[in-house]
């Protein structure tokens, strides 16, 4: 997928712009870099991100038969429920910032019957990736194009900014497969307890990560075929969501480690996606320092979270929202009869 380049002549007219505003120069810090951010990734002086767009996958994985998540697989139908009736904190967050929100099943393993659903589903969960390949080709391919499908409905919505959030018991297992297979390094370094495992079942975890990996061995040049051996229906939507975002010059607020492992997937699919990505936050999960410092993103806050759902990049927003009034609503020097900074003597 071809990501246009930022326009950098627009984001040096925003930098000399923020040198005329009422402050000293660079005193709003990282705001004047994500609005110079901003303006390069949409090609606007004075960038528009709102309303965000919020896009929540729900699947199953197939690996939690081995015993890797301290809840069942049950839980990805009753939150996804959740999500539909307005009750979870993603939908808490959304109202607060006023954003666009779908859900989508692309693989939840019980029948959702509900007027607000969107159903993409593609099977009943992924297959348990510690013994077969996780999904086929062909399916990593569909898993994609409904990401990108969905995108363009949601951007044609009217969304100025895309969040993506997802929902699925073990989708951390499959995230620090994902991003052990496209490192190289340790499944120790990178694997958390997830939704609350004790360190005994951590170390199992980790265990069936290694063995799986081990089983599968996946290309770790090749995201299609690491998508395909260990990953996740969900985590393979957002990727494709991510990548058509970036082709529309859409922001990306990226959320926590599933969706950094996804992030980094959708730039090795589509080289240039990072340009338009922005990291929300950071999580507690262990691997998401790696997968930032790989993606080349420093998160906007850190607020001990490790949801996931696309909670703290919902948070994040209006922090990144600020940087845009900024440019919009401050005065210049001259508007406002303030004297610039002495230069000094000649």
């Amino acid at each position: 997928m071809h990501i246009p380049p930022l326009d950098k002549k627009v984001g040096k007219e925003v930098s000399d712009y923020l040198d005329t505003l009422t402050k000293p120069k660079g005193s709003l810090g990282r705001l004047e870099e994500l609005a110079i951010e901003l303006a390069e990734m949409t090609g606007q002086r004075f960038p528009v991100i709102t309303p965000p767009g919020a896009i929540i996958f729900a699947a199953d994985h197939g690996i939690t038969t081995e015993g890797i998540s301290a809840f069942p697989k049950e839980v990805t139908t009753q939150m996804t429920l959740n999500f539909l009736e307005g009750g979870a904190a993603m939908n808490v967050f959304c109202r607060h910032i006023n954003a666009k929100m779908a859900v989508v099943d692309v693989g939840v393993a019980e029948d959702i019957s509900h007027d607000q659903l969107i159903s993409r589903k593609i099977r009943r969960g992924t297959h348990n990736f510690l013994h077969e390949h996780a999904m086929t080709e062909t399916e990593v391919h569909e898993c994609l194009s409904i990401g990108c499908e969905e995108t363009d409905k949601m951007i044609a919505s009217g969304a100025k900014t895309l969040i993506v959030g997802e929902v699925g018991i073990g989708n951390t297992t499959s995230a620090s497969a994902l991003l052990a297979s496209m490192l190289g390094i340790s499944v120790q370094e990178i694997t958390g307890p997830g939704t609350g495992l004790n360190p005994e079942r951590v170390i199992h975890k980790q265990q069936i990560i290694e063995q799986a990996i081990k089983a599968r061995q996946p290309n770790r040049d090749d995201a299609i075929d690491i998508l395909k051996k260990v990953g996740g229906f969900e985590i393979t939507a957002m990727v494709g969501a991510m990548s058509t975002a970036a082709k529309k010059r859409i922001p990306i607020i990226v959320d926590g480690f599933i969706c950094t492992v996804a992030a980094l997937l959708a730039t090795k699919i589509s080289s240039g996606a990072s340009d338009y990505m922005i990291a929300g936050h950071h999580s507690k999960e262990p691997g998401h320092q790696k997968a930032l410092e790989q993606l080349g993103k420093k998160p906007i806050l850190d607020m001990q979270m490790r949801l996931g759902e696309g909670t703290g990049a919902a948070v994040a927003f209006p922090v990144i929202e600020a940087a845009t009034k900024v440019l919009k609503e401050m005065a210049t020097f001259s508007e406002a009869g303030v004297s610039e900074k002495d230069k000094g003597p000649l």
